[in-house]
């Protein structure tokens, strides 16, 4: 296989690449307006297949070029890396692809992988409101989309978001002479502890990494719509209750009021239907509605950005789809069988999370490099999206400033397609790359030991870099 995005020029500009393309002369990205109801897309094409140019890579020689690298005293104690050639399927370097290893945010390739699996690209997730047990009270019903925006001038942090101010006029229509007395909130469809196993405390606090994981909430828990990549977006402590809080002012109804509970059972009136009924809406009454974007927009947010509370509503969706539990426990069984069902060595990962936030993740180079190849054969077409959403080398999302230096790794540059991947200590890399022989190479690369993150970025990317530059 080969990408058209870093051969041909065809170019999906996803987030800062658009501007770097602008100020060389390009035409504007832009955006399209959603619409409530989409038809399964087809996958962008990310791939074509290889022109077969160049000659293969030979292991010997790529052993003779890796080796000191691998070595280097700023990845640490412990690497374990695995590079294969995509089109032969060749392995052509490999040290200890077999073991576990912790995976940081790499372990979000698995949960794009297994999520486009099991929803589709297309799928969208509800925020529903119904009328609650008594007159004046209105339910909002979490289903899981931590996208959604707030207002019109959020929505630059997640392009088509839902919004919350479109939601509450809904609601005020269809309450018509009713006034709102009370808003319970609905967030009953995620179970289990709203943190994770190996999370520290300092990862959820306001300025950290992360927010309790909720099925209701608006800008992934952000108090406002930004993001900084190493943390510094402060969030809500209870996000969902917050959301509960601004859907009240909006809706005229006493912020004291603002209470957790669960909605009454559906009931077939539809919110056109109910805007006049007044003070006889019947308990569960559709009063508003509004769609996330597609499902493969949420994974392209994910991976680009490494957003932790998107990778972990994404997870407990591969668990919903499964029937089972939305909790991490739920999430870690449902990616794992999945994984199974697709063909992959489910036995080579142990997840805490779905983000790799968890430092008792534990993921073998094997399992990423298997699930890239599977991406990219074009038998598993829903699963090519992950390379829209895989940052570019040099060009965006949390590889916008690497592959910089040293000046020998920019040469990488709009050419190596990765997952990063950092916690204390642990500094990974998984993607794509094409040679200069023109030959696409999966690897995987999970350091762990290195004292500075700095300079151990900057050995993965030499790693990457070397392939690139290589005929080998």
């Amino acid at each position: 296989m080969l990408s058209a995005l870093l051969v041909t020029g065809l170019v999906v500009r996803p987030g800062p690449v658009g501007g770097w393309l602008d100020a060389l002369g390009g035409e504007p990205a832009v955006t399209p307006a959603p619409t409530v109801t989409t038809p399964e897309p087809s996958p962008t094409p990310v791939l074509v297949a290889a022109a077969g140019e160049g000659s293969a890579p030979d292991p010997a020689t790529v052993k003779e070029v890796l080796d000191p690298l691998v070595d280097a005293g700023a990845l640490g104690s412990t690497v374990n890396i695995q590079v294969v050639d995509v089109a032969t399927d060749t392995l052509l370097y490999e040290r200890n692809s077999d073991q576990k290893t912790t995976p940081a945010s790499t372990t979000k390739v698995l949960t794009a992988a297994t999520v486009l699996a099991a929803r589709g690209a297309a799928y969208r997730l509800e925020t529903r409101v119904v009328a609650g047990a008594a007159p004046g009270e209105v339910v909002i019903i979490g289903g899981g989309d931590a996208t959604m925006a707030v207002e019109k001038d959020d929505k630059d942090l997640f392009p088509g978001a839902a919004r919350l101010d479109t939601l509450a006029a809904q609601v005020k229509k269809a309450l018509g002479g009713t006034k709102p007395t009370k808003v319970t909130v609905d967030t009953s469809l995620f179970e289990g502890a709203e943190t994770a196993p190996g999370w520290g405390s300092s990862d959820v606090s306001p300025g950290g990494q992360v927010a309790r994981i909720q099925s209701l909430m608006t800008n992934a828990g952000r108090i406002q719509p930004v993001h900084n990549e190493f943390g510094g977006d402060p969030r809500y402590s209870d996000p969902a209750l917050s959301v509960g809080r601004l859907f009240a002012e909006m809706i005229g109804a006493p912020e004291s009021s603002v209470r957790r509970g669960t909605a009454p059972a559906d009931v077939e009136v539809s919110a056109s239907a109910s805007a006049s009924a007044g003070p006889s809406l019947a308990p569960g009454t559709e009063l508003g509605k509004v769609l996330s974007p597609p499902l493969v927009q949420i994974v392209d947010w994910m991976l680009e950005h490494s957003d932790n509370v998107l990778a972990e509503v994404l997870g407990r969706q591969v668990a919903l789809a499964a029937g089972e539990e939305a909790s991490f426990e739920g999430a870690a069984k449902a990616m794992g069988d999945k994984l199974t069902e697709l063909g992959l060595p489910a036995d080579q990962a142990s997840l805490s999370d779905a983000s790799g936030l968890s430092n008792r993740n534990g993921i073998t180079p094997d399992l990423l490099v298997q699930t890239l190849k599977l991406a990219a054969g074009g038998t598993r077409p829903e699963l090519g999206n992950i390379f829209n959403g895989l940052p570019v080398a040099g060009w965006s999302g949390t590889l916008e400033t690497r592959f910089a230096t040293p000046s020998d790794n920019e040469s990488a540059q709009g050419i190596v397609r990765a997952k990063t991947g950092s916690l204390s200590g642990v500094n990974t890399l998984a993607g794509v790359l094409v040679t200069k022989e023109r030959q696409i190479l999966a690897f995987a690369i999970m350091a762990k030991g290195g004292a500075n993150s700095v300079t151990a970025r900057q050995a993965l990317d030499k790693i990457a870099a070397r392939l690139v530059a290589c005929g080998c």
